[in-house]
Order: structure tokens, then sequence, then C-alpha cells
């Protein structure tokens, strides 16, 4: 099974479910927005399947900064157009583990898709 992480290297959260994936053995690989991007096709996947307002993060300092008028009336595109070109507002971290989705960490969550020792 193929797991892959997405975030920011110095996000908390991030940082918190990477050691849960190392203490349980669990092999990922990490993909950090700001050195490597997002491509447009991967964030269309992912709304497919979980949607655009569990991704987008609106308490992320990056939203909380955006001008009045980019965060009136938010829809799918506009908000897949924003989390492209401003990838901290995604919420973190985002796993990929086989063909399921989960975002934001929560131990009771990873360990039903990745499993432990």
């Amino acid at each position: 099974m193929t797991i892959t992480m997405y975030g920011i290297t110095n996000c908390d959260t991030i940082k918190k479910a990477r050691l849960w994936l190392e203490g349980h053995g669990s092999a990922y690989r990490f993909h950090d927005y700001r050195a490597e991007g997002l491509d447009a096709k991967r964030l269309d996947g992912w709304v497919g399947k979980i949607g655009w307002e569990i991704l987008l993060n609106k308490a992320s300092t990056t939203f909380r900064e955006l001008s009045d008028k980019d965060k009136q009336a938010l829809d799918e595109k506009k908000a897949k157009a924003l989390m492209l070109a401003k990838p901290t507002m995604i919420k973190r971290p985002v796993l990929e583990v086989g063909d399921r989705i989960l975002v934001g960490f929560k131990p009771d969550a990873y360990e039903q898709a990745v499993g432990g020792k």
C-alpha cells in the first residue's frame, strides 16, 4: 500500500502525523507543497472524493490574510484556484492511503487506514 503525506514541513500537525506514522512502522513519502507545489489534477481528484469545503482551511493564516473580495462567494472553482495559488490554505496533512484520502491528523483514523506495527 502506497502512502503519501502532503503538507508543509514546519507545520506542527504534520510533525505529529509524521511521528505517528514513523512510530507505527508505516513507510510513506512526504510531499512538501512549498518545495514541490501541487498540480491541479491531484487537487481535482481530492475535491472529487471529499469536496473542497473539507480541504479549504478557512482558519489558516493564509486564508485570513486574503482580501474580503477573495473570501466572498466561494465556490468549488474559486476555492480550487485559491488552493492552487497558495497551497498553505489546504488543511494539513492530506494523506493518500491507496485510493483513500484523509485530511487532518486523528490517530484513530490513521489507525483504521494504515494500521499499526
